[in-house]
């Protein structure tokens, strides 16, 4: 892996940079924020200066299909801007292989998504950009938000940059445009990580014509060390090391020492919308005359009301998935079976589809009666799918066997290109307006190809109850859905891995609730799910289908408690899994954060320690040729608490934090700290970071 250069500088040079990089942001947002800032009036003469207009920024994502707009947050907040650069700001159980940017998988059941039709995606689904995350803006002033993040020293260096840009030509037409680098070099061995991701966004949103969509890509390369030859060297390394009672991390021996995993992919969504409607006068401003008395304004004004909309969405999505070892020796090792090569591995997949969406809809409140909107949709999409050719003739014969190759296991062999076609049709029903009553509910239905027979509806339902002298906030949702086993999952092809299966239809149902009490800062929520046909990877990281129901019941509190400066946040998450040799999870999660909060000057200041903890379970093990995450019995993991001391603090636009993180390894909880097996977590070390909003 190439080293890029602004990475290998020490540590002292990065801190220097990030401080002379602070104090320019303080002063330039000193600068903005002075009353009367600004640049001085064209022609004048009496060195006035310009108050500038008070920055107003809004943003939203898309929802499928129909590319309907949903609020989003600006990320511009001060507490717990530090959970940037550890993995509990995810989940607070959350599995991965060790590094920032590394593959991971959610153990909070209800929080985990399902799997993807490109299934090499979904271990590093957080760090990348698409459709379900991506942000448009709104802003009044161009603004642009830089972050960069370090820690480390020379050999275990971990950074990450990253940009928003958003700025408005007018009210209507706005553009965008985003980066995030990061390289983390890894405590362990051959860990290293870098994750580019780049894209452009835009926007017109007219009274006829509402146009957004934006282009995503993304370039991750993650070095596969297989985890470390001996769990020992974490738990109680004097053994290993000849009564030695400490080792480096880097000095730690693993598993590959010459593979990597590089994921490359993009995505392009367009949606456009054309309202059908009609003017509407609106009643006369009062203004105020030349003799200073208030008068109706005698300018008409008017506004459009839409009726109906014709929709038309296409999403486009490509993936690609590398898998390269090199040394053929710890291949043989680490690998049961090597169908395709003996001397290392070049394993390629890759994925294209594209989806076209078109819908009517009725537009709710153009009139005192239309108190929903309703809309019908056709959705097509075309996937193709590339993977490895078998080359060796079959069956085997002697020539073929004197290569050492593992016998083809299939008797027929599967195509190294394939494409599907699926259609659905559907209808949505939603009331976004009111404050008493929310709702929407989603209908689709496959009626071609390997989509006949799928359902998929969801629904949920918003309401605010008056209690005591606050409001009581109760959310419920429904979810029900019959679908197609992935392609991949039914066929697949690589050196060390071949399957053929005829996997059924994946049948789940969800029903859960949200209760949440402003006033004593409490949120409680209760999920159960039941699972038919469930696909998941077994001891032998090959997929498996469950023919039996699995049942996943959930219950999480989050509560917050005030006292002065005093705050302390706490999430509890319980859940249970009615068959955890299929599909484990911790019993218990906990996430608790005290701290104190409070300002100096105009300086705010979080001040705290956090810690996550969750209970010991037979946890996944990961495999790096196919970056899934498989069923094992013989390694637990769990009981281990997280804990991080930090302070935040933020100066006018700018955020930045130092962050002490892992302070507890070897004095509170012992030294049993792995997320995975043969995955140890992070060990002690500092982090920093900062973070400015720039109003242009």
């Amino acid at each position: 892996m190439n080293i890029p250069r602004f990475a290998t500088i020490s540590l002292r040079a990065r801190l220097a940079t990030l401080i002379a990089a602070l104090l320019i942001a303080v002063t330039a947002t000193a600068q903005m924020s002075r009353p009367g800032g600004g640049s001085s009036r064209s022609g004048g003469s009496s060195g006035s200066q310009q108050k500038l207009p008070e920055q107003i920024i809004t943003a939203w994502d898309m929802t499928s299909p129909l590319g309907f707009r949903r609020p989003a947050q600006v990320d511009t907040l001060l507490l717990n801007y530090y959970l940037n650069a550890v993995p509990v700001d995810i989940s607070p159980a959350w599995a991965s292989t060790g590094n920032l940017g590394g593959q991971g998988i959610n153990m909070i059941y209800m929080e985990r998504q399902v799997q993807s039709d490109f299934f090499f995606h979904d271990p590093l689904a957080h760090w990348l950009p698409t459709l379900g995350n991506h942000k448009f803006y709104n802003s009044r002033i161009p603004f642009t938000l830089l972050s960069y993040n370090t820690g480390g020293g020379k050999e275990n260096s971990q950074d990450r940059l990253t940009g928003v840009f958003s700025g408005n030509v007018n009210k209507r037409l706005q553009f965008g445009a985003h980066f995030d680098y990061l390289y983390s070099k890894g405590m362990y061995a051959n860990q290293s990580v870098k994750n580019i991701n780049y894209g452009l966004a835009g926007s017109y949103m007219g009274d006829r014509i509402e146009i957004q969509g934006f282009f995503n890509g993304w370039n991750s390369l993650n070095k596969e060390n297989g985890g470390i030859t001996d769990d020992g060297y974490i738990i109680d390394p004097a053994p290993l090391q000849g009564g030695q009672s400490s080792i480096e991390p880097r000095s730690i021996p693993v598993n590959l020492t010459a593979a990597h995993t590089r994921l490359t992919g993009a995505e392009a969504m367009l949606n456009s919308r054309y309202k059908i409607g009609f003017w509407r006068e609106l009643p006369p401003d009062s203004i105020k005359g030349p003799d200073g008395k208030m008068m109706e304004d005698t300018i008409p004004k008017h506004e459009f009301v839409p009726v109906s909309a014709v929709t038309w969405t296409v999403d486009y999505r490509r993936g690609r998935h590398l898998f390269l070892n090199q040394n053929a020796s710890e291949g043989d090792r680490f690998w049961k079976n090597h169908y395709l090569l003996t001397d290392g591995t070049n394993d390629v997949t890759s994925y294209h589809s594209v989806t076209n969406t078109f819908g009517l809809s009725l537009i709710e409140g153009f009139h005192k009666y239309a108190k929903f909107g309703l809309s019908a949709f056709i959705t097509h999409e075309l996937r193709k799918y590339t993977q490895a050719v078998d080359t060796v003739t079959h069956p085997r014969n002697p020539a073929d066997i004197n290569t050492n190759l593992t016998p083809y296991p299939l008797e027929t062999r599967i195509a190294p290109d394939a494409s599907e076609n699926f259609v659905w049709v559907g209808g949505q029903l939603s009331k976004t307006q009111g404050s008493i009553l929310r709702y929407d509910a989603t209908a689709r239905f496959g009626i071609i190809g390997r989509a006949i027979g799928e359902v998929d509806l969801k629904g949920n339902l918003s309401t605010r109850i008056p209690f005591m002298s606050d409001t009581l906030e109760v959310d419920a949702l429904a979810h029900i859905s019959n679908e197609a086993a992935p392609y991949l999952m039914n066929n697949f092809v690589s050196n060390h891995f071949i399957w053929h299966n005829d996997f059924g239809k994946i049948n789940r149902v969800r029903l859960g609730g949200t209760v949440a009490l402003p006033m004593t800062r409490t949120r409680l929520s209760f999920n159960v799910e039941n699972i038919k046909n469930l696909i998941y990877f077994d001891s032998l990281a090959m997929p498996a289908q469950h023919s039996k129901n699995i049942q996943v019941v959930s219950a999480a509190l989050r509560q917050d408690f005030k006292l002065g400066i005093l705050n302390w946040q706490n999430s509890v998450t319980w859940q249970k899994s009615s068959d955890k040799s299929v599909l484990p999870l911790p019993d218990l999660a906990v996430y608790s954060n005290l701290f104190i909060l409070f300002k100096v000057a105009t300086l705010h200041v979080q001040l705290g320690v956090d810690c996550d903890w969750y209970s010991k379970y037979y946890a996944y093990d990961y495999q790096p040729a196919t970056s899934v995450f498989y069923t094992q019995d013989k390694v637990k993991v769990g009981n281990y608490p997280f804990m991080n001391a930090y302070v935040n603090m933020k100066l006018s636009k700018a955020r930045f934090y130092v962050l002490f993180s892992h302070i507890n390894q070897g004095m509170i909880g012992g030294n049993n700290y792995f997320a995975l097996p043969h995955y140890p977590m992070n060990p002690r070390r500092f982090l920093l970071g900062v973070s400015v909003d720039f109003t242009n």
